[in-house]
């Protein structure tokens, strides 16, 4: 879950965590180009897991009014080659979470398929863990497939793009958490980066960063940056192809014309303020902990992405771990720098980069059930306790679109420290 800047240090030592429904049936229905609604609910006729000690794990359960619905679309963008494989056209899959008016009688949905549990345990990111030990697949979110869209009001759409080597799933805490509170939130696999992306018919593929980055390292340190590049101008691109299909949906009337936000954690988030500052469509932008040059390190000085050398004038929230901050991040320095606007830069306490990830709550339950110790769980999601990191970022991230997006007044809650969340720094 690195970002694209920190390709070199995840591929090298793992330690850092790298349906059919109303709604997704107008949405295809809207014209979007190899688009269908496609079902991705838990298979309840596959295999039980071999052994009972496998970990099974659940996520914290949203706090907005709403219920959450959910469908999950496969995207293809016919004008545009894939840049990882030859002789394909782009293809996607991403998860739509919106308010539901009545989630009764429909099931939730698993955080992972079984492919793409197979695939992230293969690749296993959380590089503590011991593999073959943890049922991914189930691992249930609070998410109903195809439950009917509330359309009372406008509902503003908010982009999700996960860490490097991340499936969009490893976001589920939050974009349900948005979806609770009224948004339609539209989270992003990023095809042959992500760890495992499976699609309609059981097709899955797999990530091909790995032996990209082996690549590049043989052919020197020149070959690395323009990989880091090229994954972060792969992830602009896709978001670009998906803020297509949302103007789609607006002007077919499938969804009520609101403003558009994003956010992501590590290269997720430099996606979303790198696309803020290339699409004027994206009004408010969250990096959650996410380096905004082609540097092996956070810390490093190095080449800057355009978004940190020339800034950005909308609305802006950097949250870093402990230790990322800008007075410390040259790329957040710079960004800061050259910005207009509003913007503000937090800090948790505590937070490791993987903190701002369904991580934060599911490390903690697989220590406890494998019997890890407790170094293993701090040195992935650090030291702050896991209800407390969910919390603060729930509050901060819902406060800043709310703000951004609905224009609700927030009472001076994103203009400094706050008593009800002492883990949070403002920088």
């Amino acid at each position: 879950m690195d970002t694209n800047a920190n390709i070199k240090t995840n591929m090298t030592s793992r330690r850092r965590v790298l349906a059919a429904s109303a709604l997704g049936l107008a949405w295809a229905a809207a014209g979007v180009p190899g688009a269908r609604a496609t079902a991705m609910a838990a298979d309840d006729t596959a295999p039980t897991p071999r052994t009972s000690r496998l970990a099974r794990l659940k996520l914290p359960a949203p706090t907005g009014p709403y219920g959450v619905g959910t469908v999950s679309l496969r995207l293809v963008d016919r004008r545009r080659a894939d840049p990882w494989v030859a002789g394909r056209r782009r293809e996607l899959m991403v998860d739509v979470r919106y308010p539901a008016r009545s989630v009764a009688s429909r099931p939730r949905v698993p955080q992972m398929t079984k492919g793409e549990a197979v695939g992230f345990d293969r690749v296993n990111n959380f590089g503590d863990l011991p593999k073959g030990r943890i049922d991914w697949s189930a691992t249930q979110t609070f998410a109903h497939l195809g439950a009917p869209l509330d359309r009372r009001g406008p509902r503003p759409v908010v982009l999700y793009s996960p860490g490097v080597g991340d499936p969009r799933t490893l976001g589920t805490t939050l974009t349900d958490e948005l979806a609770s509170h009224g948004y339609v939130v539209v989270a992003i696999d990023h095809t042959y980066d992500a760890s495992a992306v499976e699609f309609p018919g059981g097709r899955v593929e797999t990530t091909l960063l790995p032996q990209e980055f082996e690549r590049a390292q043989k052919e020197g340190p020149e070959a690395v940056v323009a990989l880091m590049k090229k994954t972060s101008a792969v992830r602009v691109a896709d978001t670009g192809f998906v803020l297509d299909e949302v103007e789609r949906a607006f002007a077919t009337g499938r969804l009520e014309r609101a403003p558009i936000g994003m956010f992501g954690q590590s290269a997720g988030g430099f996606a979303a303020l790198q696309t803020m500052h290339d699409d004027e469509r994206i009004t408010a932008a969250a990096n959650l902990d996410g380096v905004l040059a082609y540097v092996g390190d956070d810390h490093d000085e190095g080449e800057l992405s355009s978004v940190a050398r020339d800034g950005v004038d909308g609305p802006f929230l950097l949250m870093g771990m402990d230790g990322d901050d800008r007075t410390n991040v040259p790329s957040w320095r710079a960004l800061w720098e050259h910005s207009d606007g509003w913007h503000r830069d937090l800090v948790l306490t505590g937070a490791q980069h993987a903190t701002y990830t369904d991580a934060t709550s599911l490390i903690p339950q697989i220590a406890g059930q494998l019997g890890l110790p407790q170094e293993t769980v701090a040195g992935l999601v650090g030291t702050v306790p896991a209800a407390r990191a969910i919390g603060t970022q729930r509050a901060y991230v819902t406060a800043f679109f709310d703000r951004w997006l609905l224009g609700r007044s927030d009472g001076h809650f994103l203009d400094g420290s706050s008593s009800n969340y002492p883990e949070v720094r403002f920088v």
